[in-house]
């Protein structure tokens, strides 16, 4: 079996494959030895789970998550690590490599040909341009799924697992806490992968909520009114969500009235309910225009 984080073996595979990294895809191999054993443990799977993993490198977090999950399928973009994935994983009979993009794939239809009734988990070290999309693509598409386990940017992570109402809140944190229970398990110095990247990054689990904490009557309005009211920030959020979203701006000053809150508040100083409430009073005032 290889040592895949020796930069000595990672350099001999890839120059043996004619592999070159891809800025595009944003690939940052991992070179610490113990993130990935660590981030498997952590993220709470064990020999009856199945784990999607996106994107698979050249298999260091592939192999970690093997060797504690029944099944693994990681869904790998770049057609040129395959070679390299069946040479580097040839030692497990777990793996299952899918050359797919995720953004692009029916998960809930894989979940269900791929892992039979198992819980199953997602465990991915994202490239940081995907690291959005991606998990709103698995949050909102209400998959079947356990947890997500993800090695993000610092920044980002420090977004996405912050709490509503706090300065560092934001549209995704609302979306995220909407669906999940999300905290930050450990950082990693840049120092960690090849190429090093700019940044630090941070290992995140989110917990899938099995109900969202909150009650809204109309999903589609509370997020279009949370999107436009993190919009703008430097805005009140009557003027935020107004300009956003096309609601007219008299209902959002209504509405933000009827809920008591301050007239020049700003979204990152509500909290969950309170977005909630102020969601369900502009709905009310625009059933009665």
């Amino acid at each position: 079996m290889y040592n895949l984080t020796d930069v000595g073996t990672i350099k001999e595979i890839l120059t043996r494959h004619g592999f070159h990294f891809s800025k595009a895809l944003g690939q940052n191999f991992i070179i610490n030895p113990s993130v990935c054993p660590r981030m498997a443990e952590e993220s709470g799977i064990d020999e009856n789970c199945g784990v999607i993993e996106i994107g698979a490198g050249i298999g260091v977090l592939t192999a970690e998550l093997a060797k504690r999950a029944k099944k693994v399928v990681c869904v790998e973009l770049d057609t040129k690590l395959l070679p390299i994935l069946d040479e580097t994983l040839a030692d497990f009979d777990n793996i299952e490599i899918i050359n797919q993009d995720v953004l692009k794939t029916d998960l809930a239809a894989l979940i269900k040909e791929k892992f039979d009734g198992m819980p199953v988990y997602v465990c991915a070290n994202l490239p940081y341009y995907i690291t959005s999309p991606v998990i709103m693509a698995l949050l909102e598409s209400r998959l079947p799924i356990e947890a997500v386990t993800v090695m993000v940017q610092k920044e980002a992570a420090q977004r996405l697992c912050a709490k509503v109402g706090s300065r560092l809140s934001g549209a995704v944190t609302v979306a995220v806490d909407y669906y999940a229970k999300a905290q930050k398990l450990f950082d990693v110095s840049a120092g960690s992968f090849m190429p090093a990247p700019k940044v630090d990054s941070c290992v995140i689990r989110m917990d899938i909520r099995k109900e969202p904490e909150i009650e809204v009557s109309d999903e589609t309005l509370f997020f279009k009114m949370v999107h436009a009211a993190f919009g703008q920030r430097r805005k009140t959020a009557a003027n935020s969500i107004s300009a956003g979203s096309g609601i007219p701006k008299d209902v959002v000053i209504k509405a933000i009235e009827e809920c008591g809150f301050h007239p020049a508040v700003r979204a990152e100083g509500l909290t969950m309910q309170e977005l909630a409430l102020l969601s369900e009073k502009i709905g009310d005032l625009l059933k009665i225009r």
